[in-house]
């Protein structure tokens, strides 16, 4: 009796043991079979989905396809944030042109002040002028004197000039986006002055470059973003009537090249940070037709060291232009608001295409009465011819296009 309850026992736990391997069996091809659900976008064949001939029920086969579809889902809600990031990180590229406009000398004086006082812009820049200003997206000139009430005249100097505060007015109406303040005029009324005209402009919403309250600030590179692209400004002088003008000398004060080496490194510097670069220098002598050898010599080290073009002012008439690297030099665009009578001078318009190719173009004005305007037909065609005929390595046509000369 005792053996037949042994053997009874030994069977039963024999069935036991069977039914647990089976049990781990199933288990397992439940779980390989789950896993592969996602990838393989079918469900594990089991009892319970399967018919009699062993083949997949249709019914469970629609539930296949729905966690097919909701993996799908899955997987796309963890890829799209993913590429919303690439895309927001990736570079923009450009999809229109963008227009920088330069012009030369800007004086607010007598003449100014009459017209303006009589008819507000109008009496200052004509309106085909102007449209052409304000529709450029960026626009630059030479502030050639300080804003301010306060201050004496610098003695021993021939001319001083100084307008008041509230005729920043014009400039915004220009369409003026960042003026040079690096010239041999703007401490004619001292630092107060100066200090004036800094709070006037940042008032008025115009960056301004080549003079500050710190070294750091007058050396300091004016960077506006347009279409995608940062366009840099840095403005220098080679002009100014004392050492104590120079900022390094003298706070506040004007950012000079007497020795370019600084202006070297800046270059350097913003050109990696900036995708155009444009220095604009006051240089030369007062009325000479032809650039002096030195703004050759800047010219050549500015664009060695990766400025796009070079832009100059103060001799208050047209010098001509010149490739150096391939990149333009103007060496002098002459006067732009300035007196009563210019009678030849030009602004350079800049175009940058959206796929990067750079074109330069003068476009020649006069002024009379006050009035400076765009000039048109034979008269622009005579300022084109001059600008040609004194430009060296470079051709200027009858309608202001500029060209490295073959």
């Amino acid at each position: 009796m005792k053996k037949i309850l042994q053997n009874m026992m030994y069977v039963v736990s024999l069935v036991i043991a069977v039914g647990v391997m089976v049990a781990l069996v199933r288990a397992g091809g439940k779980t390989a079979q789950t896993q592969n659900a996602v990838s393989n976008a079918q469900l594990p064949v089991t009892e319970e989905n399967v018919t009699l001939d062993g083949n997949p029920a249709p019914e469970k086969a629609t539930e296949a396809e729905q966690l097919s579809e909701e993996a799908s889902e899955t997987e796309k809600e963890t890829t799209l944030p993913i590429e919303d990031a690439e895309t927001e990180n990736a570079e923009v590229i450009p999809d229109e042109d963008t227009t920088i406009i330069f012009t030369g000398d800007v004086l607010f004086a007598n003449a100014f002040k009459a017209g303006y006082d009589a008819k507000g812009i109008d009496g200052v820049i004509s309106e085909e002028l102007l449209t052409e200003l304000t529709s450029a997206d960026i626009l630059m000139v030479n502030q050639e004197f300080p804003f301010g009430e306060t201050g004496e005249p610098v003695a021993n100097k021939q001319y001083t000039f100084q307008c008041s505060p509230s005729y920043v007015t014009a400039l915004k109406e220009m369409g003026v986006d960042v003026v040079s303040l690096a010239n041999n005029h703007v401490l004619d009324y001292g630092k107060e002055s100066l200090l004036e005209t800094f709070a006037t402009l940042d008032n008025a919403g115009i960056l301004y470059g080549g003079a500050g309250e710190t070294v750091e600030r007058a050396e300091e590179v004016q960077v506006i973003e347009v279409n995608g692209r940062k366009y840099g400004f840095l403005a220098v002088s080679r002009v100014v009537p004392t050492g104590d003008w120079k900022v390094e000398n003298s706070v506040p004060g004007v950012f000079s090249c007497y020795d370019d080496n600084r202006l070297i490194e800046l270059v350097e510097q913003a050109s990696a940070e900036c995708d155009f670069l444009a220095v604009y220098p006051h240089w030369g002598v007062e009325h000479a037709s032809y650039p002096e050898d030195y703004q050759t010599k800047i010219a050549e080290r500015c664009l060695a060291a990766g400025a796009d073009v070079v832009v100059g002012s103060h001799t208050h008439c047209l010098q001509g232009v010149t490739f150096i690297e391939d990149k333009p030099v103007c060496y002098s665009l002459g006067n732009f608001v300035f007196g009563q009578n210019i009678d030849r001078s030009a602004i350079l318009k800049v175009t940058i295409a959206a796929d990067g190719t750079v074109s330069y173009r003068y476009l020649p004005v006069y002024a009379t009465g006050g009035v400076t305007y765009l000039a048109a037909d034979e008269k622009a065609e005579e300022i084109c011819t001059y600008l040609n005929d004194i430009s060296v390595g470079a051709t200027v046509a009858s309608d202001g296009e500029i060209n490295k000369k073959n």
